[in-house]
């Protein structure tokens, strides 16, 4: 069987390992070919192959011309190998849904729309993500009945999906977590060297600031910030003003995954303070390793974490990350108790099991 994937993720194209590349290389084994048509990459436009059956084509042109494009490399790479479905992730402004769209009008396989996360909600950082959920909410409805199925990757986004106007009984939930249980048990139990963890792309939507302003709150106590992005010389800076830069140590990017893991495992709670999120896998991961979890009611958060039992939640402001952080550092053994039970998530997102449930969804929608 023989897949084609619209995508908006360039990681492939440019040679970067990451989440999608680790979800590829498992996935090309329940395929016969993949082709994935990516937006243009300044480095290279030449076709990657990987894995020996796996076709990253990235486009020549802008994002502008990309539905255009869509429909003519689709359907030059249908003349060709045939495919018996396609499946394009997609948001605002819905560039590859359109293009998909257009693609199987001509083509005539089936095509399933996939919604990772729904830009700005439940909460908007910046005036882009206000006009990218209004878009969604006003367009989805209209733009998910040209498609024979929508994947969504949590129950908050199918919920919210189907009261924007997209039929319930189209929408499947397919979680896109997926856990390296080996390493993630190569790294556990580490010295606790820190007493919050933080790892995201540092951005205005992922709630580091309030972090920062939460320390002031708590005399003493310590921030690992693992990541890097436009937010990083503003979180330092504020870091300064608010005389806490000697308890937060900003370490960037790490050279790897398991370097990512291990920097977790070292800190007694990991903070996923994000405003909006579809599948954040690093706080899927963090409870993998036994630490608990402290965060936003986003993505697929409300779906694994049990208030009070194995994470807990918080409004995402200073004061109340201050409060529970401080609460859960009170008493650490019941801090471990409750790492206890975040481990047990681990059966629920076993890379293995989890690509083949996506991978026999696929399938079970092809011609």
């Amino acid at each position: 069987m023989k897949l084609l994937m619209i995508s908006g993720d360039r990681s492939l194209a440019s040679g970067k390992a990451g989440a999608f590349s680790e979800t590829i290389a498992e996935l090309c084994k329940h395929f016969e070919r993949i082709d994935i048509l990516c937006p243009r990459v300044q480095a290279t436009q030449q076709v990657r192959v990987l894995h020996g059956n796996v076709f990253v084509h990235p486009s020549s042109f802008g994002l502008w011309y990309q539905p255009l494009w869509i429909l003519k490399k689709g359907r030059e790479l249908f003349q060709a190998h045939h495919h018996d479905i396609m499946t394009v992730h997609d948001y605002p402004p819905f560039y590859n849904g359109i293009g998909a769209r257009l693609l199987k009008r001509s083509i005539g396989i089936p095509a399933i729309l996939e919604i990772h996360h729904i830009v700005g909600w439940p909460e908007a950082s910046s005036i882009s993500e206000t006009i990218g959920r209004l878009m969604t909410k006003f367009f989805i409805g209209r733009h998910s009945r040209k498609f024979d199925a929508v994947r969504v990757v949590n129950a908050t986004v199918k919920a919210t999906l189907a009261s924007w106007g997209v039929v319930n009984e189209k929408i499947s939930v397919v979680p896109s977590v997926y856990l390296d249980h080996a390493m993630i048990e190569s790294v556990k139990n580490q010295e606790k060297k820190f007493d919050l963890v933080f790892a995201a792309r540092l951005t205005d939507n992922k709630g580091l600031l309030p972090l920062l302003g939460s320390l002031v709150l708590m005399s003493g106590k310590t921030l690992l910030v693992i990541g890097d992005g436009p937010m990083r010389k503003k979180a330092e800076l504020l870091a300064t003003s608010l005389r806490v830069s000697t308890r937060v140590t900003f370490v960037g990017w790490l050279p790897t995954a398991r370097d990512v893991l291990a920097g977790i495992s070292s800190g007694r709670i990991f903070v996923m303070n994000s405003k909006s999120e579809g599948n954040p896998r690093v706080a899927i991961e963090a409870m993998a390793l036994g630490v608990p979890v402290l965060a936003t009611r986003v993505g697929i958060m409300p779906d694994v974490i049990e208030d009070g039992v194995n994470g807990v939640f918080t409004d995402g402001t200073a004061k109340d990350i201050a409060a529970k952080a401080s609460v859960l550092l009170s008493d650490l053994g019941k801090l471990e108790a409750m790492g206890r039970e975040a481990e047990k998530i681990s059966g629920r997102f076993e890379k293995t099991a989890a690509i083949k449930t996506y991978a026999d969804f696929l399938k079970s929608l092809a011609l």
